[in-house]
């Protein structure tokens, strides 16, 4: 029995020192780790206000719906991790929060421009407008003498027809094509276009070409959109409060520890171990789930260690409590943890219906907390109640009759 216990607690110590191992990499890639939010990353903070039309008809939520639909997607389109966008009907608005962008203020403008492609007259009549677009792709046409970057663009069947038959009426005359109430090429018909395939060329780089194509693949806006709040984070920003955050947690981690150890020593050291493995399945959970951490959410990382300990403290208390009144090691630790298990559990129900509460009703940066706690509080409940207990005893069984002063309780009690 002995050697068993000896042997199972070797080889937890050993497997969860190979966890934390090979879990360093994985979770502090900056590029496929958790990901970072606005505060710890920098990016763009852009509160987007959707305007009446020209003859004063009001926004409707339908609108502000369409609106955000098409903004996703042209987010999407930027390859941007873990965007932020929430609509706001009351105040006909869209919030976006972009982290880790390189070029904010290209992302603001892809992001508000309205994008109605149109084709006209040389009287400016619209003879075809853009929903009827299927796709558009930047690329790069050498046809001709020199190198021209373009948009190749597709129409749906209707409106391949609709093209075909507008190409063919004005052979020989030029169709304007516009993007919004700018004209970005006047072509000349030459032959009649009936494959619904088309190009528009004039794109003084690749990247710009890629830009428009973004905005004619995702659709125009219902309505204008203009800037009512633009505020962006630097990198530098960011990774200065990452920096200060992390080193809280690492100060924060080490007082504990060592707070633990010299109160509790055995048990105080069975609960730093419990807290590394706490560590892992708080980490990897955010990661499976693709959590953004934020500087709220790091708070609640550190909210949640505490209580972690705190779950400890009760049941040691409890244990030191069974010693005292006589009991044997192996008797202490099974009632110590018996009897504070409906303690535990109440305290921390209890502050997860509020965690739950913050998660439902709360704001982004909120949200980040109550689930870096809610993820806290369970994976805390399995360690404190589960893992430790299950140490706990191993380390009894090894030797039932060590020092009571291993367990912080005076020997001459």
């Amino acid at each position: 029995m002995k050697r068993g216990n000896i042997i199972k607690l070797a080889l937890t110590v050993i497997l969860v020192t190979v966890a934390v191992f090979f879990s360093i990499q994985p979770l502090t890639n900056p590029d496929t780790g958790i990901p970072l939010g606005l505060d710890l990353r920098g990016g763009v903070h852009l509160v987007l206000q959707a305007e009446p039309d020209k003859d004063g008809n009001p926004v409707t939520e339908e609108d502000i719906d369409k609106a955000k639909a098409i903004i996703d997607q042209r987010v999407n389109s930027l390859g941007v991790a873990e965007p932020y966008i929430q609509a706001d009907y009351d105040k006909k608005r869209i919030i976006v929060e972009l982290a880790g962008i390189e070029d904010p203020d290209q992302a603001v403008n892809i992001l508000r421009t309205t994008a109605k492609l149109t084709f006209r007259d040389a009287e400016g009549n619209i003879l075809l407008d853009g929903t009827e677009l299927k796709d558009a792709k930047a690329g790069v046409d050498t046809s001709g003498t020199r190198t021209d970057y373009v948009v190749h663009i597709t129409f749906t069947p209707e409106g391949t027809k609709e093209f075909g038959q507008i190409t063919t009426e004005y052979l020989g005359k030029q169709i304007g094509i516009y993007l919004d109430e700018e004209r970005i090429q006047n072509p000349v018909v030459n032959t009649p276009i009936l494959t619904g395939e088309g190009q528009i060329q004039g794109y003084s780089s690749l990247e710009e070409a890629a830009q428009y194509a973004i905005l004619l693949r995702s659709g125009a806006l219902p309505v204008s959109m203009s800037i009512a709040e633009k505020r962006q984070v630097g990198a530098q920003l960011g990774a200065d409060s990452l920096s200060k955050s992390l080193d809280a947690l690492l100060y924060a981690a080490v007082l504990i520890l060592l707070f633990m150890v010299i109160v509790y020593r055995l048990p105080g050291m069975v609960a730093d171990f419990s807290l590394v493995l706490f560590s892992l399945i708080v980490l990897w959970l955010l990661y499976a789930i693709g959590t953004v951490l934020t500087l709220p959410g790091i708070a609640g990382l550190v909210l949640s260690v505490g209580m972690a300990v705190d779950l400890n403290i009760i049941v040691y208390e409890r244990i030191k409590e069974e010693i005292k009144l006589g009991k044997s090691l192996r008797a202490a630790v099974d009632a110590g943890f018996s009897r504070a298990f409906l303690t535990v559990l109440d305290s921390n129900i209890t502050t997860l219906f509020a965690a739950l509460a913050l998660f439902l009703l709360g704001s982004s940066s909120i949200k980040g907390f109550a689930i870096t706690l809610i993820i806290g509080i369970i994976a805390s409940l399995f360690t404190a109640i589960t893992f430790t207990r299950m140490l706990m005893r191993w380390i009894v069984g090894i030797n039932p009759r060590m020092s009571k002063s291993l367990f912080g309780v005076r020997s001459d009690i």
